[in-house]
């Protein structure tokens, strides 16, 4: 049965087109449970048939794994290259962080082979924060641009948990030299503050890609991991708001990413999936925000519950994976 079209939006001035759903691989690491190669291969299949374009992966997820996966999955698509859009990182690794010129040089060819690719569309510097942000500034982004002028990556880009970092790295290098930022974590129901960076990151020029509508796991039934840094008082709103969504015949998981889907500065919402079934839940999710709107009421209801936690972040920690 033909779907709507997943709606494609443009990435800053890169002039790339993202799906406005994008295909977070992190799971495809085995990082939330095991996933085999057959399964990894039906849902990047899957994701593609219904209009994702977008990949991101990283070395960290699952040690290497996810970007192995990844690459045999897309591979197995058998389409051409220009159909789809992959973004990788560099600088964090199963052994730690290392933002040097020779590592996240080798580090590309590294993830490249890996992906069975002849070049990534974007290469983030992942998670900036555990690193030094000058020498992001100094040494880590030209070598990035070496590998840009060699053909090996598109597009630059940076990511990381606290908002200030963007801007502390965007306003010490040229204009038009980090085409991208990834935030995550915080355009969401229960933290909206990466709203109030958008205008500075479009006068940049920079592209947007926000992920983890559901706040590692916060805003689902189930609720977050064990390890999950938010505060006692976080949780137990979220835990409120998902048990009142229940109640009401609704899903918090899909609410989220249905408020997060409705801001169009955001040229994508990655979300992790690792099945067919997530993938088919996200897309309608997706179609439906795009055709019929995303639900006001529910969402406004949730909103309440959460005010008193509204935008409480959490500082950055080693994610267990």
């Amino acid at each position: 049965m033909a779907l709507t079209p997943l709606e494609l939006r443009p990435l800053g001035n890169t002039g790339l087109k993202l799906s406005s759903l994008g295909f977070g691989a992190s799971p495809l690491g085995n990082v939330f449970g095991v996933v085999s190669e057959a399964d990894a291969i039906a849902t990047v299949r899957q994701a593609f048939n219904l209009g994702i374009n977008f990949f991101d992966t990283s070395p960290y997820y699952g040690g290497t794994l996810s970007e192995k996966m990844l690459g045999k999955a897309l591979k197995a698509l058998g389409v051409p290259r220009n159909e789809y859009i992959v973004s990788t990182k560099c600088g964090r690794y199963k052994e730690g962080f290392d933002f040097s010129a020779e590592r996240v040089t080798r580090s590309i060819d590294e993830s490249l082979e890996r992906l069975q690719l002849d070049y990534v569309d974007i290469l983030q510097c992942h998670d900036i924060e555990f690193g030094s942000l000058d020498q992001i500034v100094t040494e880590t982004i030209p070598a990035l641009l070496k590998l840009k002028e060699a053909g090996k990556i598109k597009f630059i880009g940076i990511t990381g948990l606290p908002l200030g970092i963007f801007s502390y790295v965007l306003d010490r290098v040229p204009p038009g030299t980090v085409d991208v930022i990834l935030s995550y974590c915080h355009y969401g129901i229960n933290d909206s503050t990466l709203e109030d960076l958008i205008p500075y990151l479009k006068s940049k020029g920079v592209g947007i890609i926000s992920a983890s509508p559901l706040a590692m796991g916060l805003l689902t039934e189930s609720g977050p991991p064990e390890w999950h840094p938010a505060s006692v008082e976080l949780k137990a709103a979220c835990q409120d708001a998902a048990a009142y969504c229940k109640e009401k015949g609704k899903n918090i998981s899909k609410l989220s990413l249905q408020y997060s889907l409705s801001n169009k500065d955001i040229s994508t919402i990655l979300v992790g999936m690792n099945s067919v079934k997530q993938v088919d839940e996200n897309v309608a999710a997706a179609v439906e925000v795009a055709t019929v709107g995303k639900d006001e009421k529910a969402i406004s209801e949730i909103e309440e519950i959460l005010k008193p936690v509204k935008n409480q972040t959490w500082p950055s920690g080693i994610q267990q994976s």
